[in-house]
């Protein structure tokens, strides 16, 4: 699975720290998400999607391959 996580964080002016203390979860999980080295459950995909302002399908692209 593919991510545009670090996109829309940067675009909506957040660091690390910033989306990771609204979404309830640690900086180093933000970091892995961006990173592709961890895949959120359905509930923090939608959690961050919310704080973003983007449906998770902008967020999360399933790697067809």
């Amino acid at each position: 699975m593919k991510n545009k996580l670090k996109l829309f964080r940067v675009a909506a002016g957040l660091t690390q720290a910033e989306l990771a203390e609204r979404a309830g979860v640690s900086r180093q999980t933000v970091y892995a998400i961006e990173k592709g080295k961890y895949v959120p459950s359905v509930r923090l995909a939608l959690r961050l999607a919310k704080i973003l302002g983007v449906r998770v399908e902008d967020i999360f692209i399933l790697d067809e391959t």
